[in-house]
């Protein structure tokens, strides 16, 4: 009985990689927009009620989705990271492979840090997913123990206690200061990358390279590397 469930269970998990895959592949052709069980179902060669036992909306094959794309960027930037060494080194490999991934997964990039779906609305168990490239860099700066920028305006009292609420949810010791300069810098990679990937350089300063190099050694300098 064991061997019988078990491949079912692989069965069932190998279909469900076929059926997300095929999402992906139609994400590229009409965007989470367009994205529907029918067609998907259609492409599979299944009938649609089938293909509801694995995803009962497409509410909930866009959060698998989701959540893959977030794992795998996430995945991407911690795999850049050796975990030791120079930190502003560790910082820009980081950048570099975000940036990486996102040219590479276009599609997929735009499923996450594109215009929202109208009508869907992110479940809570997108969040952990969607935090991992800001851990990473995290983890730069809580080994790096950064030096504290000079302070050019005060914080208003609301936001430092957003930015202390922030540090302790992430088990680390940064000032709010060094806490919202990170948040501020990990806002600058997805905002570059998407004036990139979108067009928005084009005429100003495209290629990017030069400039997103540029870039990570000013963010670097703005969290205290």
């Amino acid at each position: 009985m064991a061997a019988i469930r078990n491949a079912r269970e692989r069965a069932r998990a190998e279909l469900t990689q076929e059926i997300k895959d095929e999402a992906r592949r139609q994400l590229g052709e009409v965007g989470p927009h367009g994205l529907s069980l029918r067609a998907v179902a259609r492409e599979l060669g299944m009938v649609s009620s089938a293909l509801y036992r694995y995803f009962p909306s497409r509410d909930r094959l866009l959060t698998d989705l989701i959540i893959d794309a977030y794992n795998a960027v996430g995945e991407a930037a911690e795999s850049a990271d050796p975990g030791h060494g120079e930190h502003r080194a560790r910082w820009r490999s980081i950048w570099q492979a975000t940036r990486t991934w996102a040219k590479a997964h276009p599609h997929e990039y735009t499923l996450i840090y594109g215009s929202p779906v109208p009508g869907y609305q992110a479940p809570p168990d997108t969040v952990a997913p969607a935090s991992r490239v800001a851990l990473a860099l995290v983890a730069v700066l809580a080994d790096a123990e950064p030096h504290e920028p000079a302070v050019t305006s005060p914080m208003p009292a609301a936001l430092r206690k957003q930015a202390e609420t922030l540090g302790t949810g992430l088990g680390v010791d940064l000032s709010a200061e060094t806490g919202t300069r990170l948040v501020a810098a990990w806002t600058l990679l997805f905002g570059a990358i998407s004036f990139e990937l979108f067009g928005h350089y084009v005429g100003s300063v495209s290629p990017a390279d030069a400039y997103f190099e540029h870039l990570i050694g000013q963010m670097a300098d703005f969290v205290g590397l």
